[in-house]
């Protein structure tokens, strides 16, 4: 059993900066990938970046590449998304999640879920 926990979200104005951090519980974190996801009002929840167990693989969709980061830190349990050059259209409630196993883009292949992180970008 995995428990994740997000902080780090806010206001903040366009072309700003936030980090995001995301804290699990247990002992085998680096064996599970992680991924960041986002949620808008009435829309379906969407990838945003996943990091392998290692963190030497991660991936990003074109909306975000460039623009965001994401690391882990496993000694910490925490994994990190960057995000720089906010745009209103970022606006969402940011999930990270979990799973065993290599990184996924679809948020049906995880496991574990955080509650969740409001991110509101202002024009």
């Amino acid at each position: 059993q995995v428990q994740l926990v997000e902080s780090g979200g806010g206001l903040v104005q366009a072309g700003g900066s936030l980090r995001l951090s995301c804290a699990a519980s247990g002992r085998t974190f680096k064996s599970y990938a992680m991924g960041w996801f986002r949620q808008a009002p009435g829309k379906e929840r969407k990838f945003v970046a996943t990091i392998s167990g290692s963190g030497e693989s991660t991936a990003y969709p074109d909306s975000v590449k460039g623009r965001f980061t994401i690391s882990r830190d496993n000694a910490k349990n925490t994994v990190y998304l960057q995000m720089n050059s906010l745009k209103p259209e970022d606006t969402a409630v940011y999930y990270c999640a979990a799973r065993g196993g290599s990184p996924r883009y679809s948020p049906t292949g995880y496991d574990y879920w955080g509650q969740g992180t409001q991110v509101t970008v202002s024009s």
